[in-house]
């Protein structure tokens, strides 16, 4: 190798540098917080998280070090060819048209429906997210998809936030959406009906974004024999990740629980 001994043996005795020292107890603490991200953060958010325990490193540092380890975010899937559907007629006009960005809480929401396979079975999933922080605020789990799975996803939105005003209530036009029970559960609470346009999933947009995260992020990692264990490890997505953990860019990088917290502290101060 062209190596002389004693040059050898000297790099042998040599120490490691602080350097790779340094380098080496910042790649513990990447992939504990890769780790608890389910495998699916970046190197953007693992900086975030870095930053926030007082570590003191800059993006391109951490990217290189995730690089080298192997570590990677978990990005896109691929969508399956699916049948599309007609929907009744709207039974409400679009009060929404698009504009997610709400400046409070519990002024508009979305709900959406979608389905996981289990060896037992679909099971389907409703969820009620509160645009202002994209969290998500009711879900309810059951084998059918029927209009009392979207009202349960509701109640628990309403019981957990108690809202004083009227709220949007922003949907699609599934049959769900526009049964009776539904429409009278509105009017109960003081909620407000608005529909996307027929077959047009970008006026649900972010109902839709959550679904892509959930099932990339965590339903396609795995398996699920039973539908209980399908809605073990989905409750433990939203209430123990996605709502007090998971960072969005939408929201300056914090999680939803922390986004709505920060404004309600700064409401405080004011």
């Amino acid at each position: 190798m062209a190596v002389h001994p004693s040059g050898y043996y000297a790099w042998r005795a040599s120490p490691v540098s602080k350097r790779q020292l340094e380098d080496t107890r910042l790649l513990g603490l990447i992939k504990q917080s890769w780790l608890e991200s389910g495998s699916v953060y970046g190197y953007r958010k693992i900086t975030d998280d870095l930053r926030d325990l007082g570590e003191r490193c800059g993006k391109h540092h951490v990217y290189r070090l995730m690089k080298l380890e192997g570590l990677r975010s978990q990005t896109g899937y691929r969508r399956r060819p699916g049948m599309r559907y007609s929907r009744p007629s709207t039974v409400a006009p679009n009060h929404v048209a698009r504009q997610f960005d709400v400046m409070e809480p519990n002024r508009v929401w979305v709900t959406d429906i979608t389905y996981i396979r289990t060896h037992e079975g679909w099971l389907y999933l409703a969820v009620v997210l509160d645009l202002f922080s994209r969290q998500v605020i009711g879900w309810s789990m059951q084998p059918r998809m029927e209009s009392e799975l979207a009202i349960n996803a509701l109640l628990m939105a309403v019981w957990r936030r108690q809202p004083k005003q009227e709220v949007i209530i922003h949907s699609d036009q599934g049959s769900q959406f526009s049964s009776y029970d539904w429409q009278d559960f509105l009017k109960a609470h003081n909620l407000v009906a608005s529909q996307s346009r027929r077959g047009n999933c970008h006026d649900n947009a972010v109902a839709e974004s959550f679904f892509q995260l959930l099932k990339r992020e965590r339903i396609r990692r795995k398996t699920y024999v039973t539908r209980e264990e399908a809605r073990q490890d989905v409750f433990d997505y939203i209430e123990m990740f996605y709502n007090p953990r998971r960072r969005h860019g939408y929201s300056n990088r914090l999680s939803p629980v922390e986004f709505e917290k920060q404004y309600f502290t700064r409401l405080e101060t004011v």
